[in-house]
């Protein structure tokens, strides 16, 4: 296709803004598929974890055709914790899709993704989605999305953005609100009219620049990016280069364009297209494909650093090995080192003298899904709690810091603001209007860890928080998160009712009855500060004397069961999550009782 028939747009948006479904419909009404075809919804959402949680993790491309031009479609996550994905796929647009909600407007996760879209200098559309809801505020978004873009400090031809007001779930898209409402042809017509034709000489050296990295059972790695100049073949000879060094030669054996969400094998490709690379062996993110007699890379991809890390250990409970396929250590750091070549923002360390591997990310979701997805493919293994990355900086302690957005009704602001008050939070801003609160705060990222939880709790379900990383400033000091101790099994056994009823005054179950437990294992959370051991298999004495009430059934209340991010949130340093295929479990990092008193002794001895 012609280099000026194509178009190549990012699609921004925050979570639950309608991002996915907009796409559903470009695809359907670009005559994409057949009349009779049966079509998924949410075509974008590959993933398991995707579908389940309503969110974009990874960084997709599809494509469509309108009035014979090519339209590129590069989906980019919402959340903040994914901003690696965003930074390397941002390469490869000339413009972009601001999807906001009608009522809602721009949300600080929105924040990070437009503001790569800034610094890229790439011409934006501004489409308010959900306009068929009845609490819109039209008027109101597209104002505040101007703010947010001149706070970003854009140029005046980004600050000129246009607008379409559109309905993804219905189906159309409007140039002004008065018109009729009929189909998705105003959106398409405008990214033909505002986006430029991607530039680039098709006459030039050969340069791709590696973005993503996918995996095929039959083709093995894929390198997917943006022809910046040149044309590329089947059976071409290439080099891989590194910024100015050179890494290997290698031969193309296929090339993909996209189809919808789908891939489409061609023989050539050239400058401006999207196109999906087989036949190099172990190509990373960040590389250039180029002119084998004259290759000429192109600078590394820039990514924010990581904020927060993760201990991964082998799993040494008295447990390991019964439910998971991968267990020894090296087969975990193998699958991590793997993660870390497809995801640029995730960075592995071996931790030498001491056991275990040392994982850095953007944020507790961020690491909680490569921590779910390793645990649905078979691998067994124990993560530490969260730690924040801390910075020195002239004889001082730094600590990253978030802003943290809040919308709640009036009647719970109070419970909220105690909550971030004693997570060292301080508040910028506060708006009110129609029973609602909107409340931003700077807060430490340790501030947030285990957060989410008990504001749902708080604001009972009601209430909506989103946060960005913000800067590294001064350490907070320390933050107490939680004020209980844990009940610890006693031995190994299997739970019983009987004990469990008796235990259950004494604080929250996280398990019921006919479990496997160890010694050390945590069963639940206790009342008081301290630990308590106990006894969970303990039964009922038989008896041949008969007495009123004595053989009443025992009733339980249903025992706490918590999400794998509560489980990371809510453990401390003396504590580790033991990940398998099948369960989740709390532990003691020392596990028989008399050895924990001891070590405890000498840790008092030494402070």
């Amino acid at each position: 296709m012609e280099q000026s028939k194509i178009r190549n747009i990012a699609i921004i948006a925050h979570v639950d803004h309608g991002k996915t479904t907009l796409v559903d419909q470009l695809f359907r009404q670009s005559g994409t598929f057949r009349d009779n075809q049966v079509v998924s919804e949410r075509l974008m959402d590959s993933l398991d974890l995707e579908r389940e949680r309503g969110i974009t993790i990874q960084s997709k491309t599809g494509s469509c055709t309108y009035k014979d031009h090519r339209i590129n479609i590069i989906d980019t996550p919402g959340h903040a914790d994914f901003g690696g994905e965003v930074e390397r796929v941002m390469n490869m647009a000339d413009g972009a899709l601001f999807l906001v909600d009608a009522a809602e407007g721009p949300m600080p996760q929105s924040y990070f993704v437009l503001k790569k879209a800034v610094e890229h200098k790439l011409p934006v559309i501004v489409v308010v989605n959900k306009i068929d809801k009845p609490s819109t505020r039209i008027d109101w978004v597209v104002d505040q999305v101007f703010e947010l873009l001149a706070k970003l400090d854009a140029p005046d031809e980004i600050l000129d953005f246009s607008v379409i007001y559109a309905s993804a779930k219905d189906g159309y898209a409007i140039k002004d609100l008065e018109d009729e409402k009929t189909n998705m042809s105003p959106l398409f017509e405008q990214v033909i009219e505002s986006i430029p034709a991607p530039s680039g000489d098709k006459d030039g050296l050969l340069q791709i620049q590696v973005a993503t990295i996918s995996y095929s059972s039959f083709l093995g790695r894929l390198a997917l990016g943006k022809i910046r100049s040149g044309s590329i073949s089947v059976n071409n000879d290439v080099a891989i280069v590194m910024g100015d060094d050179f890494v290997q030669k290698s031969r193309i054996t296929k090339l993909y364009q996209f189809k919808a969400d789908q891939k489409e094998e061609v023989t050539s490709a050239s400058t401006g297209d999207i196109i999906a690379i087989a036949g190099i062996s172990d190509i990373k993110v960040g590389e250039t494909i180029t002119d084998i007699d004259n290759p000429q890379g192109m600078p590394p991809i820039n990514v924010d650093p990581p904020t927060i890390a993760i201990t991964f250990l082998p799993n040494d409970s008295p447990l390991s090995g019964l439910e998971g396929e991968f267990v020894t250590s090296q087969q975990v750091f193998a699958r991590l080192q793997k993660a870390a070549l497809s995801d640029v923002a995730l960075q592995v360390e071996n931790m030498g003298d001491q056991l275990g591997f040392k994982v850095a990310g953007r944020g507790e979701l961020h690491l909680s899904i490569l921590i779910e997805n390793m645990r649905r493919e078979g691998y067994e293994f124990q993560v530490s709690r969260p730690t924040v990355i801390l910075k020195k900086e002239n004889g001082k302690i730094l600590e990253p810091y978030e802003e943290l957005t809040i919308d709640v009704d009036e009647a719970m602001m109070g419970t909220v603001i105690e909550q971030l008050g004693n997570r060292k939070g301080i508040m910028q801003d506060m708006k009110q209007e129609s029973g609602m609160v909107r409340l931003i705060y700077r807060i430490p990222t340790r501030g947030l860890l285990g957060y989410q939880s008990e504001f749902l709790m708080a604001t009972k379900g009601m209430g909506v928080m989103s946060y960005i990383f913000s800067e590294y400033s001064t350490y907070s000091g320390d933050i107490r998160t939680r004020k209980n101790g844990v009940m610890i099994a006693k031995e190994s056994c299997e739970t019983v009712a009987f004990a469990l009823f008796n235990l259950q005054n004494r604080g929250i179950l996280f398990m019921g009855p006919g479990e496997k437990v160890y010694e050390g294992q945590i069963i639940g959370q206790y009342s008081k500060e301290d630990d308590l051991v106990v006894n969970p298999a303990k039964g009922k004495k038989l008896t041949n004397m008969r007495s009123s009430g004595s053989d009443d059934a025992v009733v339980l209340t249903p025992h706490t069961k918590l999400s794998l991010e509560q489980y990371l949130s809510y453990i401390d340093d003396t504590e580790l999550v033991e990940i398998t295929p099948k369960s989740i479990r709390l532990r003691k990092k020392i596990l028989s009782e008399c050895n924990r008193k001891r070590a405890n002794s000498k840790s008092n001895k030494a402070s």
